[in-house]
């Protein structure tokens, strides 16, 4: 199946479309791939080179698209990192004209905007595009745990504020919800999915053992994002997409650390899709979802 990604691009290492389009690909899907940056590396390094490729080209690529007859072809639109608040207009009207042509296609919205520890990392205007305009039009919504709150105004602490937090970004527009980088334990992380879109409310938690890679590794959230979207297309079950995606994930970034375990890790790790890739497919260490009752 297509697959329209709208992210960020590095050059070097894996964020954005750079540790989207690959898992996607190695999942079996078309992957048709829209840069809104092109940066030699990903801004946890400090220093980078590139530019914001702006709303313009994203428009007139899109246009291309629909000129070759393909967006009926198109079973899903995801976006991620936007560089500039116009370019999140740019998405709109991308997902707009996939859902003419096939009203079936899902818009997936990672709503990238910072994370806990390094706070916002985009522009001002970013999550006002987000929280105003996107998420409305979003089918499934994949913020980690500092974005949920950024989103709702609710301080998660605990499963029950995280569910309170769910249920307003629920309110907002998206049958389905993943909170990911959820910590509740020491030791512990955990994602959080719940799906609204039938008459009874499913929501799942799964929890995984902390891989101590560093807090500057980019991508986690890009890759998981991918790898859930693709599995729910695959099994339009919630419980198997976030076992198999758990999995999946959990398995690259344990053999990212260990790839790079005696290294010095003064400068930031980047993760290993391409030396794990088995991962995705067929996890080595498997993890269940726990239905949570409400």
């Amino acid at each position: 199946m297509a697959i329209l990604s709208i992210q960020s691009h590095v050059v070097y290492g894996h964020a954005g479309n750079s540790a989207a389009v690959f898992p996607l690909q190695r999942l079996g899907n078309d992957v048709w791939a829209i840069n809104t940056v092109e940066f030699s590396n990903h801004t946890g390094y400090g220093s980078w080179r590139g530019k914001v490729l702006g709303a313009e080209l994203i428009s007139e690529l899109v246009t291309g698209l629909e000129e070759r007859g393909v967006l009926d072809r198109c079973e899903a639109v995801l976006s991620g990192y936007l560089g500039d608040a116009s370019i999140g207009k740019a998405v709109l009207e991308a997902v707009k004209k996939v859902k003419d042509k096939n009203p079936a296609a899902l818009y997936c919205c990672d709503p990238v905007m910072g994370d806990t520890g390094r706070g916002f990392y985009v522009k001002p205007d970013i999550p006002a595009i987000f929280k105003n305009e996107l998420i409305s039009h979003a089918d499934i919504v994949c913020p980690n745990q500092f974005e949920l709150e950024a989103l709702t105004g609710t301080q998660v602490t605990n499963i029950d504020t995280a569910l309170k937090a769910i249920g307003s970004l629920h309110d907002m527009g998206p049958s389905i919800v993943l909170v990911t980088s959820f910590r509740e334990k020491e030791g512990e992380i955990g994602m959080i999915a719940s799906n609204k879109s039938n008459s009874e409310n499913q929501i799942y938690k799964i929890t995984t053992p902390i891989i101590p890679i560093g807090d500057n590794v980019a991508g986690t959230g890009d890759l998981t994002a991918s790898v859930f979207l693709s599995r729910y297309l695959e099994t339009k079950n919630l419980e198997k997409t976030l076992n198999l995606c758990a999995s999946g994930v959990y398995g690259i970034l344990e053999k990212s650390f260990k790839l790079c375990y005696n290294k010095t890790m003064s400068t930031p790790v980047e993760l290993k899709i391409i030396d794990s890739q088995q991962e995705l497919c067929s996890p080595s260490t498997t993890f269940k979802a726990v239905k949570i009752r409400v």
